[in-house]
């Protein structure tokens, strides 16, 4: 009996160690299923925060790039302008709404245009080289409410910088100001009409308001100078501010090219 009871032992001790064995692996198991979801689930969330990431970097550099006009404006080289210029500006301006027929009548010929500035002119000297015979026509002119000379820019301070800097050119000539800001058109209209001006200096709203009310008469003005190639404080030539723009353009379409096909009128890019 001794002996069975010794044999015995080892077996009973085997089996309580394969249960235990057993319980710390279903433990373990156990253990490991909760650790192996934790690590699946880092990567989807790492993967659902980029493309938020590229998507806000996307809106900021579309952003950054809207600030940057006057930037790149800054970096183009500047180029004089010539008279195709303005021939296609017209010819965009009114391609959609005018029959070709109507595009033909606003195309003007070389012939209607002075040299344009290569840029290293000043103000005085442009006006001496396309106006050699201006001491001439200065004292033939005697009408009043016209000029022989307008100059259009895009804005009032524009324009007294430009009456200032053509002081070499217009020698005794009276220069009348052509624009809105702190001057009334009723004065404008009394002073073209009692008085007698060689050059008008403005911006074209105001210049084409004066027109449609026959307080200014264009039939004895020669020349017109468009101040083209100067730039703002933004970097904006006159023609790229829509509404000097849209004014330019509807002055030339009603008055201006109609003078320049009959030979009137000279158009000067400055």
């Amino acid at each position: 009996r001794e002996e069975v009871a010794t044999i015995s032992d080892p077996s009973d001790d085997e089996a309580i160690e394969k249960a235990s064995e057993n319980r710390t692996a279903t433990h373990q198991d156990s253990d490991s299923k909760p650790a192996v979801k934790k690590k699946r689930k880092q990567p989807t969330e790492c993967f659902l925060s980029q493309p938020e990431e590229k998507q806000e970097s996307a809106v900021k550099a579309k952003r950054r790039k809207k600030k940057k006009i006057s930037d790149v404006l800054q970096k183009s080289a500047p180029k004089p302008g010539v008279p195709a210029d303005l021939q296609n500006l017209l010819s965009q301006h009114f391609g959609e709404n005018r029959s070709v027929i109507e595009i033909e009548e606003l195309k003007l010929s070389d012939s209607c245009f002075l040299p344009a500035n290569d840029l290293t002119h000043s103000f005085s000297s442009y006006l001496k080289e396309i106006c050699p015979k201006w001491v001439k026509l200065r004292r033939s002119h005697k009408e009043k409410k016209s000029v022989v000379m307008l100059v259009l820019c895009s804005s009032a301070l524009r324009s007294l910088e430009l009456i200032k800097s053509m002081t070499a050119f217009k020698g005794d000539c009276r220069v009348i100001k052509l624009f809105a800001k702190h001057i009334k058109i009723k004065e404008q209209m009394n002073m073209l009409e009692k008085g007698m001006f060689h050059i008008g200096v403005g911006t074209p709203g105001r210049v084409k308001t004066l027109v449609e009310q026959d307080a200014l008469c264009l039939n004895s003005t020669k020349y017109m100078i468009l101040d083209w190639n100067w730039r703002d404080q933004k970097l904006r030539r006159m023609m790229d501010i829509p509404e000097i723009k849209k004014e330019t353009i509807n002055l030339l379409e009603k008055s201006i090219i109609k003078l320049c096909r009959d030979g009137s009128v000279k158009l000067g890019l400055f």
